[in-house]
């Protein structure tokens, strides 16, 4: 693979078999199907790193029907994966999409395997989002990318952009769940705390030698593994910092681009397609405005790369966007927290402080509004449909000590809180009325709240938001907290801290409409000749509804994939 930082290194008369926009998951996967088939591929990219949104993330990977689905769920079927599909997002996507996703799913994740660095293994639990509908499952569908060697990568390792360093611990060491609960517990058992000395020793080794740790895991490790992958293959360009200015049609096909690097500018041919895998609209503020209004783009944890710049271009060749999801952008709840360099820490919440016990979520009235265990989707759904915007998730000195709360970590001392308390970041009360004061919310309202969920957690029912009900709200309750309930837990021990909640898009859920190999069809429905589109800019096949773990990823290496494949076809024999 080349690396290109400037155009001057491109021939004029360049000419590739696919040309791929956006170096996120997606379009990485892309690249290394068509790569696989022998093709020329440039990949252009217009930030300094790979890795988009994807790097950010847990890098889990949703594909019904693979062979590892069948070592922790044997008797899962594809045809309940469609039933699970049709239940939750019924006629808001095209059947066939979602069909030709759950038919090719299996083999790209085999080919992947097979040919390339790119592993994965099965969670032995992670259920579906929405685990009370007929089809869904508690395990094997939702893939973990394997950790990965940085080391291996040389000279490359410094082009995956980092991970948010709020996930890291000790100065970068990056951490996955498996992790986690071995760190929390290498006091209690010899497993974890051989485990916790192996990475801390592999970390502090790293350090030695390079400004962050080397062993990558969650979607750093799956963007490694891509870019290890495609580094073997001579026959790929990686062109950074570079922007497509313009398409090329001839007689309605997309045939080549004009390419910008600073003042560099550079037309290029392409024989088979262009493929678009910039990551989406979500930080183009005019379409910012229209699709999300009253979401702040400050709100948003996702990549900075995903402009849409390359949107218009598809639009001026008659590329529309899908219609009929739910909402046009996946949500998280986000605290914020300005960092010592003067920029913002976007932190999700997702499954790590509250939908465990001794956690509630309240308005400015003191008053909950949702149920604090259901996906993270559906929470910065409510938060904006119900105008609980900011929330504050409130816990006990307790739950603060055993979970955390957002940038706080477990078992946090005084010390530790203190530059959270006095930024404003964490704010404390020695009584409820007290935290009310601070946060500016009714105090009558509060306690009212935490008397009925401390009443809720002596029965361990939530007649109010039926909080815990279904298996995927226990998954990410706490089992082993002796309450009636995993997710219910009284809130008694003061001092009671409070954080911040906003409403965080994590990602485009509308997109270009598609067909089953990811062209891009026109307002005619009738594909536009050379023009695909995978990932955020490709609309979700989930129809704005987040069935599961991983459901950007998965799409995105599969219909990555079908792209690669339908447009090679296409193109000559290099």
């Amino acid at each position: 693979m080349q690396v290109l930082n400037t155009l001057k290194d491109l021939p004029v008369d360049a000419v590739y078999d696919l040309v791929v926009v956006g170096a996120g998951g997606a379009g990485m996967a892309a690249a290394l199907f068509a790569a696989l088939d022998g093709k020329k591929v440039l990949l252009v990219e217009r930030t300094e790193f790979v890795g988009g949104t994807t790097a950010l993330s847990a890098g889990t990977t949703w594909v019904p029907g693979t062979h590892h689905s069948a070592t922790v769920n044997p008797t899962d079927t594809l045809s309940e994966a469609a039933r699970y599909l049709s239940n939750a997002i019924g006629e808001r996507t095209p059947a066939a999409l979602r069909q030709a996703f759950l038919d090719h799913g299996a083999e790209a994740v085999t080919l992947a395997e097979t040919r390339t660095e790119v592993k994965f293994r099965p969670y032995a639990k992670h259920p579906d989002y929405i685990s009370d509908l007929g089809g869904s499952t508690l395990s094997g569908r939702a893939l973990e990318p394997q950790p990965f060697d940085g080391r291996l990568l040389g000279d490359l390792f410094k082009l995956i952009r980092p991970p948010i360093p709020e996930f890291t611990v000790l100065g970068g060491m990056m951490v996955d769940r498996t992790d986690i609960n071995h760190l929390l517990a290498l006091s209690k058992n010899f497993a974890s705390f051989k485990h916790s000395l192996k990475i801390l020793l592999r970390h502090a080794s790293d350090r030695l030698s390079h400004p962050r740790g080397t062993r990558l895991v969650m979607g750093n490790a799956l963007i490694a593994r891509l870019l290890y992958s495609l580094s073997k293959h001579p026959n790929v360009t990686l062109a950074l910092q570079t922007r497509v200015d313009t398409f090329r049609r001839d007689a309605g096909r997309v045939t080549g681009l004009t390419l910008k690097a600073g003042t560099e500018r550079l037309d290029v041919a392409v024989r088979g397609g262009v493929v678009l895998a910039s990551g989406g609209f979500n930080r183009h503020p005019e379409l910012r405005a229209q699709l999300l209004p009253g979401a702040d783009m400050a709100w948003c944890p996702a990549g900075p790369g995903h402009t849409a710049e390359a949107h218009a271009l598809a639009k001026g060749a008659g590329a529309v966007y899908g219609q009929g999801a739910l909402s046009n952008a996946f949500w998280a709840p986000v605290s914020l927290r300005k960092r010592a360099d003067g920029s913002t820490a976007v932190f999700p919440h997702f499954v790590m402080d509250r939908a465990k016990p001794g956690m509630l979520t309240v308005n400015r009235a003191g008053q909950r509004f949702v149920n604090e265990s259901t996906s993270y989707h559906l929470f910065g759904m409510a938060m904006q449909a119900t105008g609980s915007v900011p929330a504050y998730l409130v816990c006990d000195a307790t739950a603060l000590q055993k979970y955390g709360i957002g940038m706080v970590r477990p078992g946090a001392s005084p010390k530790d809180l203190a530059p959270f308390l006095a930024d404003g970041y964490l704010t404390q009360g020695a009584s409820l009325d007290e935290l009310a004061g601070q946060l500016g919310i009714d105090a009558a309202g509060l306690k009212a709240s935490v008397q009925k969920i401390n009443r809720y957690a002596e029965t361990g029912v939530d007649p109010d938001f039926q909080r815990g009900v279904t298996a995927y709200q226990q998954n990410i309750g706490d089992a082993a907290a002796g309450t009636r309930n995993p997710n219910l837990g009284a809130l008694t021990a003061a001092p009671y801290y409070a954080l911040k909640l906003y409403p965080g898009d994590i990602g485009a859920a509308t997109g270009f409409a598609t067909d089953g190999n990811a062209r891009v069809l026109d307002a005619a429905g009738q594909p536009i000749a050379g023009l695909y589109a995978v990932g955020n800019d490709m609309h979700s096949i989930m129809g704005g509804v987040y069935t599961a773990p991983g459901i950007t990823i998965g799409p995105g290496l599969v219909f990555g994939y079908l792209a690669a494949r339908h447009a090679c076809a296409r193109a000559s024999p290099t």
